[in-house]
Protein backbone atom coordinates (compact mmCIF):
# COMPACT_ATOMS: atom_id res chain seq x y z
CA UNK A 1 0.00 0.00 0.00
CA UNK A 2 1.72 3.33 -1.05
CA UNK A 3 1.37 5.90 1.46
CA UNK A 4 1.95 9.91 0.19
CA UNK A 5 3.72 12.29 3.18
CA UNK A 6 1.49 15.66 3.30
CA UNK A 7 4.16 18.46 4.25
CA UNK A 8 1.60 20.14 6.99
CA UNK A 9 2.15 24.18 6.62
CA UNK A 10 1.88 25.84 10.45
CA UNK A 11 -1.78 28.17 10.25
CA UNK A 12 -1.44 31.49 11.97
CA UNK A 13 -4.35 33.61 11.93
CA UNK A 14 -4.75 37.08 11.02
CA UNK A 15 -3.61 39.06 14.43
CA UNK A 16 -0.71 36.77 13.82
CA UNK A 17 0.16 37.80 10.42
CA UNK A 18 -0.48 41.25 11.15
CA UNK A 19 2.15 41.16 13.98
CA UNK A 20 4.38 39.74 12.47
CA UNK A 21 4.17 42.23 9.36
CA UNK A 22 4.43 45.41 12.13
CA UNK A 23 7.42 44.10 13.31
CA UNK A 24 9.36 43.21 9.97
CA UNK A 25 8.93 47.02 9.36
CA UNK A 26 9.62 48.19 12.33
CA UNK A 27 12.89 45.89 12.10
CA UNK A 28 13.57 47.35 8.50
CA UNK A 29 12.95 50.84 9.81
CA UNK A 30 15.64 50.78 12.59
CA UNK A 31 18.03 49.48 10.21
CA UNK A 32 17.09 52.13 7.17
CA UNK A 33 16.87 55.03 10.01
CA UNK A 34 20.76 55.87 10.95
CA UNK A 35 21.79 55.49 7.11
CA UNK A 36 19.68 57.60 6.02
CA UNK A 37 20.06 59.80 8.66
CA UNK A 38 23.76 59.87 7.98
CA UNK A 39 22.67 60.70 4.61
CA UNK A 40 20.75 63.45 5.80
CA UNK A 41 23.35 64.85 7.80
CA UNK A 42 25.95 64.52 4.71
CA UNK A 43 23.74 66.54 2.07
CA UNK A 44 23.08 69.25 4.74
CA UNK A 45 26.71 69.45 4.83
CA UNK A 46 26.72 69.71 1.19
CA UNK A 47 24.29 72.04 0.53
CA UNK A 48 25.43 74.20 3.36
CA UNK A 49 28.87 74.32 2.10
CA UNK A 50 27.46 75.32 -1.54
CA UNK A 51 25.40 78.33 -0.04
CA UNK A 52 28.85 79.43 1.54
CA UNK A 53 30.74 79.27 -1.64
CA UNK A 54 27.82 80.77 -3.73
CA UNK A 55 27.36 83.68 -1.26
CA UNK A 56 31.65 84.45 -1.41
CA UNK A 57 32.22 87.17 -4.15
CA UNK A 58 35.66 85.33 -4.16
CA UNK A 59 34.46 81.94 -4.58
CA UNK A 60 30.77 82.33 -5.92
CA UNK A 61 32.26 80.80 -9.45
CA UNK A 62 32.47 77.70 -8.11
CA UNK A 63 28.85 77.60 -6.98
CA UNK A 64 28.13 74.48 -9.22
CA UNK A 65 29.47 72.56 -6.92
CA UNK A 66 26.13 73.20 -4.72
CA UNK A 67 23.72 69.58 -4.62
CA UNK A 68 21.08 71.47 -6.83
CA UNK A 69 23.51 72.09 -10.12
CA UNK A 70 25.52 68.82 -9.48
CA UNK A 71 22.45 66.51 -9.56
CA UNK A 72 20.58 68.02 -12.39
CA UNK A 73 23.84 67.49 -14.23
CA UNK A 74 24.38 63.78 -12.58
CA UNK A 75 20.43 63.04 -13.92
CA UNK A 76 21.48 64.44 -17.66
CA UNK A 77 24.33 62.15 -17.24
CA UNK A 78 22.71 59.33 -16.72
CA UNK A 79 19.34 59.69 -18.60
CA UNK A 80 21.45 59.95 -22.31
CA UNK A 81 24.19 57.30 -20.94
CA UNK A 82 27.22 59.86 -20.96
CA UNK A 83 28.63 58.28 -17.95
CA UNK A 84 28.26 54.53 -18.94
CA UNK A 85 31.11 54.98 -20.94
CA UNK A 86 33.61 56.46 -18.35
CA UNK A 87 32.46 53.77 -16.20
CA UNK A 88 33.28 50.64 -18.17
CA UNK A 89 36.98 51.95 -18.50
CA UNK A 90 37.93 52.57 -15.08
CA UNK A 91 35.91 49.37 -14.03
CA UNK A 92 37.88 47.60 -16.77
CA UNK A 93 41.19 48.61 -15.31
CA UNK A 94 40.48 48.61 -12.32
CA UNK A 95 39.14 44.55 -12.66
CA UNK A 96 42.60 44.26 -14.44
CA UNK A 97 44.70 45.55 -12.09
CA UNK A 98 42.46 43.72 -9.19
CA UNK A 99 43.30 40.72 -11.17
CA UNK A 100 46.80 40.98 -11.25
CA UNK A 101 47.38 42.17 -7.65
CA UNK A 102 45.27 38.77 -6.84
CA UNK A 103 47.12 36.38 -9.01
CA UNK A 104 50.62 37.98 -7.34
CA UNK A 105 49.72 38.70 -3.77
CA UNK A 106 47.51 35.79 -2.40
CA UNK A 107 50.70 33.30 -3.55
CA UNK A 108 53.18 35.23 -2.53
CA UNK A 109 51.22 35.79 0.93
CA UNK A 110 50.58 32.11 1.66
CA UNK A 111 54.43 31.39 0.88
CA UNK A 112 55.48 34.38 3.58
CA UNK A 113 53.02 33.32 5.46
CA UNK A 114 53.49 29.63 6.10
CA UNK A 115 57.59 29.69 5.91
CA UNK A 116 58.91 31.76 8.43
CA UNK A 117 62.72 32.51 7.06
CA UNK A 118 60.77 34.16 3.96
CA UNK A 119 58.98 36.22 6.12
CA UNK A 120 61.69 37.24 8.19
CA UNK A 121 64.04 37.43 4.63
CA UNK A 122 61.10 39.55 3.03
CA UNK A 123 60.35 41.98 5.83
CA UNK A 124 62.11 44.88 5.07
CA UNK A 125 62.38 44.81 1.53
CA UNK A 126 58.34 44.31 1.39
CA UNK A 127 58.16 47.37 3.90
CA UNK A 128 60.40 49.54 2.10
CA UNK A 129 58.47 49.18 -1.42
CA UNK A 130 55.11 49.07 0.47
CA UNK A 131 55.92 52.33 1.92
CA UNK A 132 56.38 53.77 -1.71
CA UNK A 133 53.17 55.84 -3.30
CA UNK A 134 51.99 54.05 -5.99
CA UNK A 135 52.19 57.01 -7.88
CA UNK A 136 54.79 57.59 -7.26
CA UNK A 137 55.76 54.64 -9.96
CA UNK A 138 54.36 56.97 -12.68
CA UNK A 139 57.17 57.87 -14.91
CA UNK A 140 58.67 53.98 -14.56
CA UNK A 141 55.34 52.47 -15.25
CA UNK A 142 55.08 55.28 -18.72
CA UNK A 143 58.79 54.05 -19.92
CA UNK A 144 57.94 49.99 -19.19
CA UNK A 145 54.76 49.90 -21.32
CA UNK A 146 53.65 50.68 -24.30
CA UNK A 147 50.14 51.69 -24.09
CA UNK A 148 48.83 54.42 -21.03
CA UNK A 149 46.24 51.51 -20.39
CA UNK A 150 48.76 49.23 -19.33
CA UNK A 151 50.98 51.87 -17.26
CA UNK A 152 47.44 52.83 -15.21
CA UNK A 153 46.35 48.87 -14.99
CA UNK A 154 50.29 48.60 -13.91
CA UNK A 155 50.04 51.45 -11.09
CA UNK A 156 46.36 49.94 -9.94
CA UNK A 157 48.11 46.24 -9.64
CA UNK A 158 51.13 47.94 -7.17
CA UNK A 159 48.87 49.95 -4.81
CA UNK A 160 46.46 47.07 -4.51
CA UNK A 161 48.74 44.16 -4.08
CA UNK A 162 49.91 45.01 -0.59
CA UNK A 163 47.03 44.73 1.42
CA UNK A 164 45.89 41.15 -0.79
CA UNK A 165 49.36 40.31 0.76
CA UNK A 166 49.66 40.76 4.43
CA UNK A 167 45.93 39.74 4.84
CA UNK A 168 46.23 36.65 3.15
CA UNK A 169 49.88 36.01 5.13
CA UNK A 170 47.92 37.21 8.22
CA UNK A 171 45.26 34.44 7.54
CA UNK A 172 48.02 31.65 7.32
CA UNK A 173 49.77 32.91 10.50
CA UNK A 174 46.33 32.04 12.41
CA UNK A 175 45.60 28.89 11.33
CA UNK A 176 45.99 26.40 14.03
CA UNK A 177 48.77 23.99 13.83
CA UNK A 178 46.90 21.14 14.53
CA UNK A 179 45.16 21.22 11.31
CA UNK A 180 48.37 21.09 9.20
CA UNK A 181 49.43 17.85 11.80
CA UNK A 182 46.19 15.99 11.60
CA UNK A 183 46.66 16.55 7.53
CA UNK A 184 49.67 14.91 8.03
CA UNK A 185 48.57 12.20 9.94
CA UNK A 186 46.11 11.66 7.54
CA UNK A 187 48.33 11.77 4.94
CA UNK A 188 48.01 15.23 3.12
CA UNK A 189 50.56 16.13 1.05
CA UNK A 190 51.42 20.30 -0.40
CA UNK A 191 48.51 19.77 -2.67
CA UNK A 192 46.11 18.94 -0.66
CA UNK A 193 47.42 20.62 2.29
CA UNK A 194 46.73 23.80 -0.16
CA UNK A 195 43.24 23.04 -1.27
CA UNK A 196 41.71 21.56 1.70
CA UNK A 197 43.49 23.35 4.96
CA UNK A 198 45.49 26.93 4.28
CA UNK A 199 42.90 28.03 1.16
CA UNK A 200 39.02 27.26 3.17
CA UNK A 201 41.00 28.63 6.37
CA UNK A 202 42.08 32.11 4.78
CA UNK A 203 39.56 33.02 2.29
CA UNK A 204 38.02 35.51 4.82
CA UNK A 205 41.06 37.04 4.98
CA UNK A 206 41.60 36.93 1.22
CA UNK A 207 38.29 39.01 1.03
CA UNK A 208 39.15 41.36 3.57
CA UNK A 209 42.69 42.40 1.80
CA UNK A 210 40.77 42.93 -1.68
CA UNK A 211 38.61 44.79 0.13
CA UNK A 212 41.21 47.25 1.05
CA UNK A 213 42.98 46.71 -1.96
CA UNK A 214 39.45 47.79 -4.33
CA UNK A 215 39.59 50.93 -1.28
CA UNK A 216 43.14 51.39 -2.16
CA UNK A 217 42.73 50.66 -5.87
CA UNK A 218 39.73 52.86 -6.23
CA UNK A 219 41.38 56.09 -4.80
CA UNK A 220 44.25 55.79 -7.04
CA UNK A 221 42.57 54.97 -10.19
CA UNK A 222 41.35 58.72 -10.95
CA UNK A 223 44.81 60.06 -10.79
CA UNK A 224 45.92 57.68 -12.39
CA UNK A 225 43.70 58.49 -15.28
CA UNK A 226 45.07 61.87 -15.39
CA UNK A 227 47.91 60.12 -17.74
CA UNK A 228 47.74 59.64 -21.68
CA UNK A 229 43.98 58.24 -21.90
CA UNK A 230 41.09 59.96 -23.03
CA UNK A 231 38.30 57.70 -21.11
CA UNK A 232 37.69 57.01 -17.39
CA UNK A 233 36.31 58.45 -14.90
CA UNK A 234 39.58 60.50 -13.99
CA UNK A 235 39.82 61.70 -17.41
CA UNK A 236 36.26 63.28 -17.44
CA UNK A 237 36.82 65.02 -14.05
CA UNK A 238 40.53 66.08 -15.52
CA UNK A 239 38.22 66.92 -19.00
CA UNK A 240 35.16 69.16 -16.53
CA UNK A 241 38.27 70.76 -14.72
CA UNK A 242 39.22 72.24 -17.96
CA UNK A 243 36.04 73.00 -19.55
CA UNK A 244 34.91 74.72 -16.07
CA UNK A 245 32.15 72.94 -15.95
CA UNK A 246 31.81 72.22 -12.00
CA UNK A 247 28.27 70.99 -11.80
CA UNK A 248 29.46 67.87 -14.30
CA UNK A 249 32.57 67.29 -12.20
CA UNK A 250 30.95 67.50 -8.68
CA UNK A 251 28.61 64.71 -10.75
CA UNK A 252 31.32 62.65 -11.40
CA UNK A 253 32.81 62.79 -7.79
CA UNK A 254 28.64 61.51 -6.64
CA UNK A 255 29.38 58.38 -9.43
CA UNK A 256 32.49 57.53 -8.16
CA UNK A 257 31.71 57.84 -4.81
CA UNK A 258 27.84 55.67 -5.64
CA UNK A 259 30.54 53.04 -7.28
CA UNK A 260 32.98 52.94 -4.99
CA UNK A 261 30.26 51.95 -2.09
CA UNK A 262 28.84 49.32 -4.20
CA UNK A 263 32.06 47.69 -4.92
CA UNK A 264 32.79 47.64 -0.68
CA UNK A 265 29.38 46.17 -0.54
CA UNK A 266 29.98 43.53 -2.70
CA UNK A 267 33.05 42.64 -0.80
CA UNK A 268 31.59 42.84 2.57
CA UNK A 269 29.27 40.43 1.26
CA UNK A 270 32.32 37.95 0.03
CA UNK A 271 33.15 38.47 3.27
CA UNK A 272 30.64 36.98 5.56
CA UNK A 273 30.08 34.44 3.23
CA UNK A 274 33.16 32.87 3.20
CA UNK A 275 33.46 33.15 7.05
CA UNK A 276 33.36 29.62 8.38
CA UNK A 277 32.73 30.82 11.93
CA UNK A 278 29.81 31.25 13.50
CA UNK A 279 29.26 34.88 13.43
Amino acid sequence: MNRTATLKLPQYSSRELALGMVRGADTVRRGLQYPALGIALLFALWWWGGTVIANNPNTMAFASFAPGPTLVAFWDMVSTGAVWSPIESSLQRVGLGLVWAIVIGVPLGVAIGYFLQLRQLTHVPFQFLRMISPLAWMPIAVLAFATWDAAIIFLIAVAAVWPITYATAHGVQRIDPMWFKVGRNLGAGPYHTLRHIILPAIAQDVFAGIRLAVGVAWIVLVPAEYLGVTSGLGYAINDARDTLEYDKLAAIVLVIGIIGYLLDAVCVRLIKRSSYREE
